[in-house]
This record gives structure tokens, C-alpha cells and sequence, in this order.
């Protein structure tokens, strides 16, 4: 690759980026190479932002200005009638009471003197001072959702040639991950595929945050934690990253639960979205609300704020948008229960997480047969619930396709995750309905029990397991009680309710 051909458009890049964070308020076009980004609606000259072509020269490539389609204007939620004082029931937290209430959470610290936000005891009084009304935040809409979610817009992209030709601090940096030497690149892409977010929004946030694409060094503040997320074991690149995708499918799967506010911000402010934003926007919204008080948020969250680097560096997010996700009338295809016939297994775990905590509640466990406790190795066989490919077998998780077009970014794709390394099937395998894949383990994620986690993706968005579209395994619905991993499965009037034991209330068969 030739440096010296590269030098000059990567600096002024550099220079443009630089520019647009120190300017963030400015109402003027950013001009890149004589190209004029940002245009308004209508305008015949607006183009998109130069991209990098193959040999990793910037080319301008013009597309027709593309705005977002209209959302419905969701309702802001009331503020729940609380008394002057509340007792703290058992699994309440300082967020969400500060959020089911609509009052900033620094509000009550400060009326209670409390130093500590993650402690609170049952039993403990609060005063509930009286909220600080706040307007709602910005309506513009960041990005569609098909650029949130790791979907068919991400299916052609490669997150290593983009990292390499910057050769910035993203491309130098190493870091030891599950007991291996790591790349930024690798990080960044293991962490959307295990969490079903976009590397391109990733990487954007990184640049936003730190200069890490574009840097040899990023900001000196941005080392250690280079999203800005300063707290103690969220160190490095790994961590920060995983934190930021958990914190996007959280204001995503909210929003697309229903869910309508308050953001509670860095400052202990709550916030209400602006009318007519989409999940997407929501999710990176919720982001930068754990990360800036009010007024910055609000900067970050317009038009002229993170945006406007993300625009900088992948175009105009809407102009390739892959929206809706979920087509009208999407149906589940027919699956069957994961393990063999003549087996009985425990319903041990209702709707709940995908990966991370905030993955939708997309997931629901199957313990193997027999009487230990614990991480135990098991002979039982977890089998294929459709016919597909594996696209993926490693630490503990199987990723099959449903479609076979080989993405796990489109259609629909199977998780089965801690499955042990011992006989689990290769990545590449055809299987049909039944195929054996595997056996039960407590390999992958964090589990404290052998057991199967199942759930299930439809264009890359994960699918709740309690929602419009529940599992049907063989005929056995799915449904949620309110609480993660709280849950049943029901058929032909028989209601299972899942249990972390073995009693008659969770065993199901086939």
C-alpha cells in the first residue's frame, strides 16, 4: 500500500473531524475535497461523503439525499404519583426509581445525602424531592435501525481493511482477550457479532469519543477508557466496547418494547425523548446519556454532534437503510424443542438476554436430565431445532442459518450457546432438524449451571421470547411473567413454569 498517496486525504480528514467536534454547534456545511456534506432536503447537490475505494484513496460517490421515513409520535409516559416518601422494596436500584418516577437520580442522592448510588437496603426511606421539568431531547433522528442492529446493511462490510488503511491507534492497538493476543480490529468485530450491534457504529463511536480511527495516539483521557465510560473494570478496549453495545441494545429493545422515557443522564437529570424518533436513535441516545450531562448530551444527540461524524465517515445513514428489520407478517419457521425424543429436560429459564443483559428478552435455558448441581459434564445431546448451516462454533456458542445464504446478518439465525467443546459440531456443517450439535455445558458466557441457552435472530434484531413473536417449539409457546428468566411455556392448555430445579412444574419432553 502506498503511505505517501494516503497521507494527504487521511490528514485532512483528520482535520475534518477534528474540526466537526470543535464545532459542533456550527450551522455551517462541513466541505471535504471540494465535496459539500450535510445538505438539506431537496437541495440537487447534496452529495455523500467521500468513501475509501480499493486501494484506499478517498472517492467521492454520489447518492440522492435520503431522509427518514416518518415515526410515530410515541406519548410520553406520566410520571407515576409517588409519595413524598418511598420504601425501598427488595431488587429496587437508585436508576430505576429515579426512572419508573421521572426524577434525576443525582435529585435523591443529594435530598437523601447518599455517597453511594449502587447501595441502597429494604426497608430504607427516601424523600422524593419534587422533579426539575425538563424539556424533551432532540428529534433528530440519528441513524435508522438497520445501522444499530449487526443486519443485512453490515452484510458487505469488512470492519479490517477500514481500521488498516487509518492506521490509527484502533490499528495498533493489542489487547489479551479470552486467553489470546487480540487486535482492534478483532476486538471490535467479535463484540458485534456476540452482541448483534453494528461495527460501524462502533467504530464511529470510538472516533467520536477518542480519535481512535484516525489518531496514531487517541486523546490522553481516552487511553484507559476509551469510550469515556471511566469506571472501575471497564478497562480497555474490550470492556468499553462490550459496555457500549449492551447500553445501545438497551435504549433499542426498550424503545422497541414500548418503552418512552425518561433518559436518566450522567448528571442525574431525566430527560424525556424528543417526539418521533426511532429505536435506532434511542439506542445511541441512551448511550451518550450514561456518558454527558444534559446540555452536552443534548449537543451530541443533534444533528450537529455525533451525527456529523458518523456521517463523516460511512455517508448518510439513511441513505442505505435496510428499515423495517422485521417485515409485516413475519413468521417464525417451525422449530422444534432442542434434544432428543424419549428425553426429558427442565424449562429452566424464562425469557431473558440474548447475550449481555439488555439483548431483548430473546433467550430461554433447557437443563439436561439427571440430579447434579452446578457446572457438570453431561452425555446429553442438544440437537438442531431446524434445518440449517453452522456459521459459527467456538467458545461455547453454535450460530446455525436458517436460510443458508451463509450471513448471520439476514433472515433468521439460531443461537445455542454453552455448549461444550467436547463433539460439538464444526462450523460449516449442514444439519437437519434433530441433528445432534452438541452437548450441554457451562463453556460461553457466564453460567453457573450446565444448561442450554437458546434464542433466536431475524435480520440480525434479536426476537423477544415474551413478545408478538414468541418461540413455538413443537408447539410449545413461550411467554414472559414480567421479571427476566420468569417465564412459561404453554401447549394444548399446559402451562410449565420456569424454575431453577427439577419438579414436575418445568419438565417437558418430547
Amino acid at each position: 500500500m502506498n503511505r505517501a498517496r494516503l497521507a494527504q486525504p487521511r490528514l485532512a480528514l483528520q482535520f475534518l473531524l477534528l474540526a466537526a467536534l470543535a464545532c459542533a454547534r456550527s450551522d455551517q456545511p462541513i466541505v471535504i475535497l471540494g465535496v459539500r456534506l450535510g445538505g438539506q432536503p431537496g437541495e440537487s447537490g447534496a452529495k455523500a461523503p467521500p468513501t475509501l475505494d480499493g486501494s484506499g484513496l478517498l472517492e467521492v460517490v454520489e447518492v440522492p439525499y435520503s431522509t427518514p421515513t416518518p415515526d410515530p409520535i410515541r406519548a410520553t409516559p406520566a410520571r407515576e404519583e409517588f409519595p413524598e416518601w418511598y420504601t425501598v422494596r427488595p431488587g429496587d436500584s437508585l436508576n430505576a426509581i429515579a426512572g419508573r418516577m421521572g426524577i434525576g437520580m443525582s435529585q435523591i442522592m443529594v435530598a437523601n445525602g447518599l455517597a453511594n448510588p449502587d447501595y441502597l437496603a429494604t426497608g430504607q426511606v427516601l424523600w422524593l424531592p419534587t422533579p426539575i421539568p425538563q424539556l424533551p431531547g432532540p428529534s433528530f433522528k440519528i441513524i435508522p435501525d438497520s445501522e444499530l442492529v449487526n443486519g443485512p446493511a453490515g452484510a458487505a462490510f469488512d470492519i479490517f481493511p477500514l481500521i488498516e488503511v487509518w492506521d490509527g491507534a484502533l490499528h495498533r492497538y493489542r489487547e489479551t482477550m479470552n486467553g489470546s493476543e487480540q487486535s482492534g480490529a478483532q476486538i471490535v468485530e467479535w463484540v458485534a457479532e456476540k452482541y448483534s450491534v453494528s461495527s460501524r457504529l462502533l467504530v464511529a463511536m470510538l472516533e467520536y469519543q477518542g480519535g481512535w480511527l484516525t489518531r496514531p495516539q487517541p486523546a490522553p483521557e481516552r487511553l484507559t477508557y476509551p469510550l469515556g465510560y471511566a469506571q472501575p473494570g471497564f478497562e480497555g478496549l474490550y470492556r468499553q466496547l462490550a459496555w457500549a453495545a449492551d447500553q445501545l441494545n438497551q435504549g433499542y429493545y426498550l424503545w422497541r418494547a414500548g418503552w418512552a422515557g425518561p433518559y436518566i443522564l450522567a448528571d442525574g437529570t431525566a430527560i424525556n425523548p424528543g417526539p418521533g424518533i426511532n429505536a435506532g436513535t434511542a439506542g445511541v441516545q441512551w448511550l451518550f446519556a450514561q456518558l454527558y450531562p444534559g446540555d452536552l448530551w443534548r449537543g451530541v444527540s443533534d444533528e450537529n454532534g455525533f451525527y456529523r461524524v458518523y456521517e463523516i465517515l460511512f455517508g448518510i445513514p439513511f441513505a442505505n437503510a435496510t428499515d423495517p428489520l422485521l417485515p409485516a407478517g413475519l413468521s417464525q419457521p417451525v422449530l422444534q424443542l432442542p434434544f432428543e425424543f424419549g428425553r426429558t429436560w427442565s424449562f429452566t429459564g424464562g425469557p431473558h438476554s440474548g447475550w449481555g443483559n439488555w439483548a431483548a428478552w430473546s433467550a430461554i435455558d433447557f437443563a439436561p436430565p439427571g440430579d447434579a448441581l452446578g457446572c457438570v459434564q453431561s452425555n446429553e445431546w442438544v440437537v438442531a431445532v431446524a434445518d440449517g448451516l453452522i456459521l459459527r462454533s467456538a467458545d461455547g456458542e453454535v450460530i446455525q442459518d436458517l436460510d443458508g445464504d451463509g450471513l448471520e446478518g439476514t433472515g433468521w439465525v439460531i443461537q445455542y450457546l454453552h455448549l461444550e467443546t467436547r463433539d460439538r459440531v464444526s462450523m460449516g456443517a449442514e444439519l437437519e432438524a434433530g441433528d445432534r450439535i452438541g452437548h450441554p455445558s457451562c463453556e460461553g458466557g457466564v453460567s453457573s449451571g450446565t444448561h442450554l441457552h437458546l434464542s433466536r435472530k431475524y435480520n440480525g434484531e434479536w426476537i423477544p421470547a415474551d413478545g408478538d413473536l414468541p418461540f413455538n417449539l413443537d408447539g410449545w409457546i413461550s411467554g414472559g411473567l414480567g421479571s427476566p428468566y420468569d417465564g412459561t411455556l404453554s401447549r394444548d392448555g399446559i402451562n410449565l413454569e420456569a424454575c431453577s430445579c427439577r419438579f414436575p412444574i418445568n419438565q417437558i419432553s418430547r
